[in-house]
């Protein structure tokens, strides 16, 4: 099947397999390493991506599911040099600590974020919900998110 995809805003043809899902045509045809394959059943988030302004997972579903979508990945976030906000607090606040589930909580926060500059203490938590951080490095995340939204 040819899909077409828009990624990172670069238009991209891609022939693949009806079944093959979205992480791995990002992961092993784009190279976009930022989109994990975690536990593969769409309840870790490490596979996030936004499409169409909203998060998604991208480990179970279908490729097929997202031909003529606008997928944004992590590697897509900066502007050239210039962190996006969301990354430059994450970073400043040493927030990440393994890192495998921080680029699904930045996919959540940034399209939280693009919705509200400033989001609610409770929004930002309601973003983060379906991610699963097994460091434990989320009372960290949480205080640089709730710091952009200027409750620090």
């Amino acid at each position: 099947m040819l899909l077409e995809l828009t990624v990172n805003g670069e238009r991209h043809r891609i022939v693949v397999g009806d079944a093959v899902p979205l992480a791995y045509v990002l992961r092993n045809e784009l190279g976009l390493k930022s989109v994990k394959l975690g536990c593969g059943l769409e309840q870790c988030g490490s596979c996030r991506v936004i499409v169409d302004g909203v998060p998604r997972a991208s480990c179970v579903a279908a490729a097929a599911d997202f031909d003529g979508k606008r997928i944004e990945t992590v590697e897509g976030f900066a502007a050239g040099d210039a962190l996006h906000p969301v990354q430059r607090a994450l970073a400043a606040a040493n927030a990440a600590q393994c890192g495998y589930c921080l680029s699904g909580i930045m996919v959540a926060a940034k399209a939280l974020f693009d919705r509200t500059a400033t989001p609610s203490r409770r929004d930002i938590r309601v973003a983060l919900d379906p991610h699963l951080c097994r460091c434990g490095a989320h009372p960290r995340i949480l205080r640089a998110l709730d710091e952009l939204a200027g409750h620090g």
